[in-house]
């Protein structure tokens, strides 16, 4: 098997392959970090990678303090708590470690905590990230233990609004990590639910960056070996905990969808931002859920890019193929058709429709949908009504 390693910049430093957790402390020296704040949530706080990292980075001569106080959906209360650890170390920067709601809130603490605005000021909408001092962004190294969201290589985070319960989406450029520890061996052994789930998100991010519109052949491109990693390697990976080689494809799948999505994401994020605010359902197997909805809607618009995706990605000619090959992969590693089957009640449909139509991601859907249109992709997707059956399953 050839040896799955690198050293990449797409778009930031990337250290990949297994056992590079043994740089950070290398990677914390070439950052100019001396005194950083390791920034984790409650269940990963006490798992042996964790010790191990933290013995590592103390017996190279750096002061290391931990937070841990993370929510499965990180809030604008565990930021604040973040900063305080922050302040109380004196910490020069901070190592985000964990899945994407660690390494979001590890994001936010450096970004956020020495400015002098509060936290929602700087949601992405505009040029709201013009009020921040970047001189007053710490610096960030993170190590994802998932292969899911990708945020280890993106500009933002997103965090909950209790209060307004809903999701905001925090942006600034200097919010990128300066160094990716990128090691599949730290994935080994994730459960297989949550290895789908995070899988599918990977997924739903390449998707809706290679239907996004505009002009951004680089981000497309990549987009494309996305989804190709996730057509070849996640059943293994969901299979076989194990498989280095299908976690160490999985993470740079993951890893490529965060890149592509620089060109936009769309409204399968747009629902399941407002849904994961309200219900706290996990945001992978969210998108998962809304897929095949979501392209169905959009394919009077993405109908030719549809069937050239299903031929590059050998999974047939035609645009319904594509949607069958998604509905065939969701059945074989155990995602739940519809989102009454995860948890989401019938009720709201018009207010989560509402929060859909003003999710930043909802401006880069290859249509504009109106909150009628979220409402009846939220209808179908409760229902599981779908334009077309998949292989083996009878029409809902």
């Amino acid at each position: 098997m050839t040896e799955l390693r690198g050293n990449w910049n797409y778009p930031t430093s990337i250290r990949f392959g297994a056992g590079r957790i043994a740089e950070l402390a290398d990677a914390c020296r070439a950052a100019g970090i001396a005194r950083p704040l390791l920034v984790t949530d409650r269940g990963l706080a006490g798992a042996p990678m964790i010790a191990e990292a933290i013995l590592a980075v103390r017996d190279a001569g750096l002061d290391i303090a931990v937070f841990s106080d993370i929510a499965g959906d990180p809030t604008g209360v565990n930021v604040t708590a973040g900063g305080q650890a922050l302040i109380a170390h004196g910490a020069d920067g901070v190592i985000a470690f964990g899945g994407g709601s660690a390494l979001d809130a590890g994001k936010a603490v450096a970004f956020a905590t020495h400015q002098d605005r509060p936290l929602w000021a700087f949601e992405d909408v505009g040029d709201n990230f013009r009020l921040a001092d970047p001189a007053r962004i710490l610096p960030i190294i993170a190590v994802p233990t998932t292969a899911g969201t990708g945020s280890e290589v993106g500009r933002a985070s997103v965090i909950k609004d209790e209060d307004a319960r809903r999701k905001r989406i925090i942006f600034h450029p200097r919010m990128l990590p300066v160094i990716v520890i990128a090691d599949p061996a730290l994935t080994l052994g994730l459960p297989a639910a949550l290895t789908a789930a995070v899988g599918m998100d990977a997924l739903s991010h390449n998707l809706e960056a290679f239907f996004a519109p505009g002009y951004h052949p680089l981000a497309r491109g990549i987009a494309v070996e996305g989804a190709r990693l996730v057509r070849d390697w996640l059943p293994t990976a969901v299979r076989d905990g194990a498989d280095i080689q299908a976690r160490s494809h999985m993470l740079a799948a993951a890893e490529a969808g965060a890149t592509a999505f620089q060109r936009g994401l769309g409204a399968m994020h747009a629902l399941a931002h407002p849904l994961g605010a309200l219900y706290g359902v996990h945001h992978g197997l969210l998108n998962a859920v809304l897929m095949p909805y979501v392209l169905e809607a959009n394919m009077p618009a993405i109908e030719g890019e549809a069937a050239w995706l299903a031929g590059s990605l050998a999974v047939g000619g035609e645009a319904g193929d594509l949607v069958a090959w998604v509905l065939a992969l969701r059945s074989e590693i155990g995602i739940p058709d519809t989102l009454a089957d995860i948890g989401v009640p019938p009720g709201e449909t018009a207010r989560v429709a509402r929060m859909a139509v003003q999710d930043p991601s909802a401006a880069s859907n290859p249509i504009t949908f109106s909150q009628a249109d979220y409402a009846a992709i939220l209808e179908r997707a409760m229902a599981g009504e779908h334009a077309q059956p998949a292989q083996g399953r009878s029409r809902a």
